[in-house]
């Protein structure tokens, strides 16, 4: 299928690996300018050769923290008229919500709450001149049921989509959606970080945990990369131009809801 997203222009945070990776080659395949971001010099520069020699197209790569003026800064100056946005970034670390201390929360919300608030406002004014603009968060199926240790990360990312479930009826009218990608159990380095941790608290098997965590999802089997960045290129293109506001759960079927 033709996305209609040749030429382009699209910024994709924290996108040297995992889910933001897949979305960065899901939208160099459909033909997209690309600038992709990560704080590991290396990986990042790995994955910017990788994806351009893949696909034949611009990749440009800005080794910064997104949460950061600074590195909104410099992501913003090597795409200045973007007319994709995908906010991603790291959530915080597993805790019980009695480790948090105030500092924590804070960055917390910096990170999944106020970084892409801040991103959005920063270019939406170019998409609105445009007339065209796709704007996809990735947040958590932790926003729709609660997953142990992710309290923060999960009030963040609820707080987010709250926040905008208005901000994207407002840009509706101007060509611009929001929406929200909801990762389950994806085959990432976060979820075998919550792998080894229920392992130390168990006493069993990584390979125990996996498979017992794996045949718990009605599809049999935890999600990857690949197939995450492909909806999130399909919900950027010109078919998905009626689609705003909405959470697309991609989970497996995990989440157990008829609505």
């Amino acid at each position: 299928m033709d996305l209609g997203l040749t030429g382009k222009k699209a910024i994709i945070c924290a996108s040297s690996r995992g889910l933001g990776r897949g979305c960065a080659e899901a939208l160099a395949e459909a033909g997209c300018e690309i600038v992709i971001n990560g704080r590991d010099e290396a990986v990042l520069d790995a994955t910017r050769s990788a994806i351009s020699k893949r696909f034949g197209v611009s990749v440009t790569s800005i080794a910064a923290d997104v949460s950061t003026r600074e590195g909104q800064e410099a992501l913003l100056a090597a795409c200045p008229e973007p007319d994709i946005l995908i906010n991603n970034n790291g959530g915080p670390p597993r805790r019980d919500y009695t480790e948090l201390d105030r500092d924590a929360m804070l960055q917390g919300a910096i990170q999944n709450f106020v970084t892409p608030v801040e991103l959005i406002q920063s270019v939406v004014p170019g998409m609105k001149e445009r007339g065209f603009g796709r704007v996809v968060n990735v947040t958590s199926l932790s926003v729709k049921m609660p997953i142990e240790g992710l309290d923060l990360s999960s009030g963040a990312r609820a707080g987010l989509t709250a926040f905008l479930a208005g901000v994207c009826r407002q840009l509706a009218p101007h060509g611009i959606t929001i929406n929200n990608l909801l990762p389950g159990k994806m085959d990432t380095d976060r979820l075998k970080g919550g792998f080894e941790r229920s392992a130390e608290m168990t006493g069993k098997s990584l390979e125990a945990i996996r498979a017992e965590q794996a045949a718990e999802i009605p599809a049999q089997r935890f999600g990857n990369a690949e197939e995450f960045g492909q909806t999130c290129a399909f919900l950027c293109s010109r078919h998905a131009g009626y689609i705003t506001g909405q959470n697309i759960l991609m989970d497996g079927g995990l989440y157990p809801a008829a609505f």
